[in-house]
Parts: structure tokens; C-alpha cells; sequence
């Protein structure tokens, strides 16, 4: 699988837009730790710190199918860099005006998180158009997988460096100022400003219509909740064991166990349908949150929340592929949109419960939260399998330019087994 990444890499456009990706959406992946410390060091409680995070994540939860939809309608240089725009001057407003007049602070946060652009949405969609082979998607999206989660720990530790050189909120102005910079990266190459969606049904509900589609996105939910509450969970275990720089190591940490997991997981090709597989790993991903339940010194915790993410990329990375075969056509955009929404719903959720939670009963109750999404996320798998079962096969765009004769939409892949 080495080799297979290299080849994804070398192909013309595929690094660029993997990199500008992931450095657009640093924003939203680190959103929620950048408002619990910045809230905190105003002097905020932390459930005025976990329903801010939560506001922010459910603005972006209806912002991303809105704006896929859009972006599968207009294009995405259209729709994308005028969000990031806007979402990171809504955050600089935040940062500025701090939590002194609160109807304030949640209508900034609200629309930082409304215009999040879906760039993870946009991504999936431009592989087929610059990998065109079923094989190479496939890989790209445990390509994609995995250099998220680097993201996931480089993120916590670069937001952590900016409030202890500055202020939580520098931390702010400068995590919002690079996204803007990834997603104008995306935007004017290439694939991006050629890409157009595959013709679509009309119909409101849009990849909504999907019942399998449905029955991931309640999952995923779930594992949201799961890794939104670590969040908030951590904030006091790390008040006692060290302050931020401990919180940082704990919040990469499951960055880097997901990392770890993500690449031992697109070592090699895995038989059998992908929806089964997903029912597995979700589950193992649940009976690896119970330890963090025994909270042991800082040094052992770190280890502990690694492993609480090993098993996370592979269960994305085997989602994006369920995505792909269950999408109507013409929403491939709007449909992995609606994956990041309701992730982001459920850490948003997350979040909001875990804050409470930690005030009433301490940080050991906090992280009780995790493992019990995490069952209910394999619940839903379970109680969901025969609709999975049934890919409805739509349509993904191998797009290029517009003024190219040769510009074609080309079906999509519906029997993928391999993330």
C-alpha cells in the first residue's frame, strides 16, 4: 500500500489538492479546542465553553449539505473560497470581541461554522476526475483518512504553541488565516475549477433519499459523540496533570493512534463488502474508549487516548467507500457533505453533554460519554445491515475542463471493496 500511495501522490494535481484540503479545513478540525481554551481563558465555564463548540458544530452541520448542494449545482471555486471568507472573518470577530455580550460571541460562532466550506465533501469528488481508476480511489480515500489524522495531531499542538507564544485568541485569527490560504490552494487548480457534478434527479431531499446512506450517517453520529466528548473530558484531567500542554499531547494523541491505525489498515487489501467491515471496526473503536475510564498519570493517559484512536481512520476510511456506493447520483458532493455534517453534529453533541457531565460528576464521568456512544454507533450498524446491504449504485463526475471536447461523465463505482 506504500507503493500505492506513492502512485497516488505522483499523479498530477493528487498532493496539492490532499494538502490544500487538509490545511483549508484546520479551522473546523480544530475549532472546538481553540473555543474551549479560548473561552476558558476569558474566563468562561466550561458549559459555556462546550454549548459555544456546540454551536459552532451545529451551524457547520447545516452549512455543509447546503453548501455541497451548491458546489454540486455551481462548481466549487463559486461557493468555496467566498465561505472560508466568511467563516474566518466571522471567527475573527469572535476572537475580538471575546465572550463579554454573549448573543454576540454564539452569532459569531454561528457563522464561522455555517460557512465552513465542504472541502472534505469537494476532495472525494475530485479524485475520480484526477485518479480516473476505481483501484486509486479506493486508496486515495485511505490516503485521505490517514492524512487527516495528521492534521488531528499536528492541529491540537500548533493551536496549543499559538495561545502559549501569543493568546488563545492569536490562536484563533492565525488557524483561520492558513485555512483561508488551503482553500484558495484548492480552488484555482485545475480539477477544481473544471469539476462539474454528474446530472441529477431533482428531488428535495437530495442524497437524503439513500435509506443506506441514512443508516451511516446515524452511526457516524454516533462516533462524533464519542470524540467530541474526549474534547471537553480532557480539559479537566488535564488541569490536574498539567495544564494545556497536557491537554495538547491528549488531543494529538488520538490524532496520532488514528494516524497509526489509518496506515496499518491501507496496508493491504480487506475481503469482503466494505459495510460488514465497518460494523467491526466501529465496534472495536467502542471497546477501546473503556479505558480511558481508569484516568492513570499523564504519561499513561497519552498512551491510553492513542489507542482510543486506532481505530478511528479505518472506520472513516471504510465509510468514505460505503458513501460512495450509496450516494444517488449527482450528490457525490452533498453526500460526503452530509458524512462531515453529522460526524460534526455528533462532536458537536458531544460536546454540549460532555460539559455538563465533567461539572457534576468530574472528568472520569466525562469520559463514561465515549463508550457509550460508541455502542450505540455499533447498534445502529447492527440494527442497519440489511439496507446496507443494498448500494443503490449512483454517479461520480471523472471531470475536465469545460472547454475540452472530450469531457465526460463517467459512471460511478459501484463495487468497491477495498478503502
Amino acid at each position: 500500500m506504500a507503493a500505492g500511495y506513492g502512485e497516488i501522490l505522483r499523479a498530477r494535481h493528487a498532493a496539492r489538492l490532499l494538502a490544500g484540503t487538509l490545511v483549508g479545513r484546520l479551522p473546523n478540525a480544530t475549532a472546538a479546542i481553540a473555543v474551549v481554551l479560548f473561552v476558558r481563558g476569558e474566563g468562561g465555564a466550561y458549559s459555556l465553553a462546550g454549548a459555544l463548540a456546540a454551536v459552532y458544530g451545529v451551524a457547520n452541520a447545516v452549512g455543509q449539505p447546503l453548501l455541497g448542494r451548491l458546489v454540486d449545482l455551481y462548481g466549487q471555486p463559486r461557493v468555496q473560497l467566498p465561505a472560508a471568507l466568511a467563516s474566518a472573518l466571522a471567527m475573527a470577530g469572535f476572537a475580538l470581541s471575546g465572550t463579554g455580550v454573549l448573543p454576540l460571541a454564539y452569532a459569531a460562532v454561528a457563522a464561522a461554522g455555517l460557512f465552513t466550506p465542504p472541502l472534505e465533501g469537494g476532495l472525494r469528488a475530485l479524485w475520480p476526475s484526477v485518479l480516473r481508476r476505481e483501484d486509486q480511489v479506493h486508496t486515495a480515500y485511505a490516503l485521505d483518512a490517514v492524512a487527516q489524522e495528521v492534521m488531528f495531531a499536528v492541529g491540537p499542538l500548533l493551536v496549543t504553541v499559538c495561545v502559549s507564544l501569543w493568546s488563545p485568541a492569536v490562536a484563533l485569527l492565525v488557524i483561520n488565516a492558513i485555512g483561508v490560504l488551503g482553500a484558495l490552494s484548492v480552488v484555482v487548480s485545475a480539477p477544481s475549477r473544471a469539476w462539474r457534478s454528474a446530472p441529477r434527479e431533482a428531488h428535495w431531499l437530495g442524497a437524503l433519499r439513500s435509506p443506506g446512506l441514512l443508516v451511516l450517517l446515524g452511526a457516524l453520529l454516533f462516533v462524533g459523540v464519542a470524540l467530541g466528548s474526549i474534547t471537553v473530558a480532557a480539559v479537566p484531567y488535564a488541569d490536574e496533570h498539567g495544564g494545556d500542554v497536557v491537554y495538547g499531547w491528549l488531543m494529538a494523541a488520538v490524532g496520532m493512534g488514528a494516524l497509526v491505525g489509518g496506515l496499518a489498515y491501507g496496508a493491504r487489501e480487506w475481503p469482503g463488502v466494505p459495510e460488514r467491515r465497518l460494523r467491526v471496526l466501529v465496534g472495536l473503536l467502542a471497546v477501546c474508549y473503556l479505558p480511558l475510564l481508569l484516568m492513570p498519570g499523564a504519561v499513561a493517559m497519552v498512551a491510553l487516548t492513542a489507542v482510543a484512536g486506532v481505530f478511528l481512520a479505518p472506520a472513516l476510511a471504510c465509510a468514505f467507500v460505503i458513501v460512495d456506493r450509496h450516494a444517488p447520483r449527482g450528490t457525490v458532493t452533498e453526500a460526503f457533505s452530509w458524512l462531515v455534517t453529522m460526524f460534526t453534529v455528533g462532536m458537536s453533541v458531544g460536546t454540549g453533554v460532555a460539559g455538563p457531565v465533567v461539572e457534576r460528576g468530574g472528568a472520569v464521568w466525562g469520559f463514561a460519554v465515549p463508550g457509550v456512544a460508541g455502542a450505540v454507533a455499533s447498534a445502529v450498524l447492527l440494527a442497519g445491515g440489511r439496507v446496507l446491504a443494498r448500494p443503490v449504485g449512483g454517479g461520480v463526475v471523472a471531470a475536465s475542463s469545460e472547454n475540452d471536447p472530450n469531457r465526460v461523465v463517467e459512471p460511478r463505482f459501484s463495487s468497491g471493496d477495498r478503502a
